[in-house]
C-alpha cells in the first residue's frame, strides 16, 4: 500500500475534487444565477431544494447517533440546529420557506414535499443513507461540499438580485446566513478529515465519499433541467407549472 499524501497534498486533492465537480458548473445554475430561468423553472428549484434542505437534520441526527465521543456530538449538533432552528434562530428550513413565498409559492404544499421529483428523492436518500451506513470518516469527508458552497452562494445572491422581482434581503436570507454558518462547519469537518484520514486507504475512501456527494449534487440538477428545461417530460405526480403548489393559484 502506498504511503498516506500530507496533510497539505491531501488537502489539495479534495480542494480539486470540488474545482471539476461541484454543481456550480452546471447548467441549470447558469441558467439560474443569469436570470436565464423562468419563473417556474425558479419555482421546481425551490420545491425541489427543500427536500434537500428538510433532509439535512436527519443526515446529521443519523451521524450523531452513531458517535460516541461527545466531544464530536457537541461540535456536530450545531449544525441540526442551524437548519432546524433554536428559540433565538430561525433556522435555515424557515429560512427557506421564506424563499417559497417570495417566489409564489403555497409554503405548506412546499413543505409536504409531495411534488418533488422522483430523482431528487432517490438522490437526497440515498446520502442520508450514505451518512448512515458508510464509516464515520466517509460520512464527514462527504459533508466537505461546504468547502465549495460560500463561493456559490455568493454568486446565487448577486444573481438573484440582479435578475429577478422576488429577490430581497428577507427571501434571500437563507444564503447570506449559510455565508456566516458554513466556514464554522468547514474549519471543524476539513481539520477532523485531514487527521484521521492517515491511511492512504482512509483517505482513497474519504476522496471517493466527498466525489459521492458531488454527484448527489449534480444530480439533483440534472432532475431539474431534465424536467423543466429540456425536454420538459415532468414525471406523473411532480410539480406541474399552474398546479395548488403555486400561491397563486389559490391553495
Amino acid at each position: 500500500m502506498s504511503d498516506a499524501q500530507s496533510r497539505e497534498l491531501f488537502e489539495e486533492r479534495l480542494r480539486e475534487i470540488g474545482a471539476q465537480r461541484y454543481h456550480d458548473k452546471h447548467l441549470f445554475h447558469d441558467m439560474l444565477h443569469g436570470g436565464a430561468c423562468t419563473p417556474d423553472q425558479v419555482r421546481a428549484w425551490v420545491i425541489n431544494r427543500y427536500y434537500y434542505q428538510s433532509h439535512i437534520p436527519l443526515k446529521d441526527a443519523a451521524f450523531m447517533s452513531r458517535v460516541e465521543d461527545p466531544a464530536l456530538r457537541r461540535a456536530w449538533r450545531s449544525r441540526i440546529e442551524d437548519h432546524d432552528g433554536t428559540q433565538e434562530n430561525e433556522g435555515g428550513i424557515q429560512r427557506w420557506l421564506r424563499l417559497a413565498d417570495a417566489v409564489g409559492l403555497d409554503r405548506d404544499y412546499v413543505a409536504s414535499e409531495r411534488g418533488v421529483l422522483p430523482a431528487t428523492k432517490f438522490a437526497v436518500d440515498a446520502y442520508v443513507r450514505f451518512v448512515r451506513d458508510k464509516s464515520l470518516l466517509e460520512a464527514v469527508a462527504a459533508s466537505l461540499t461546504e468547502l465549495f458552497a460560500p463561493k456559490i452562494h455568493s454568486e446565487r445572491i448577486a444573481g438573484l438580485l440582479r435578475n429577478y422581482d422576488f429577490a430581497d434581503d428577507s427571501a434571500l436570507s437563507y444564503f447570506r446566513n449559510r455565508l456566516k454558518e458554513a466556514p464554522k462547519d468547514v474549519a471543524f469537518g476539513l481539520d477532523w478529515v485531514l487527521g484521521h484520514a492517515d491511511t492512504a486507504e482512509k483517505q482513497d475512501a474519504a476522496a471517493q465519499a466527498l466525489i459521492f456527494k458531488t454527484d448527489v449534487l449534480w444530480s439533483q440538477l440534472d432532475a431539474l433541467h431534465s424536467a423543466y428545461v429540456s425536454p420538459g417530460r415532468i414525471p406523473p405526480g411532480a410539480w406541474q407549472p399552474g398546479d395548488a403548489g403555486s400561491a397563486a393559484s389559490g391553495s
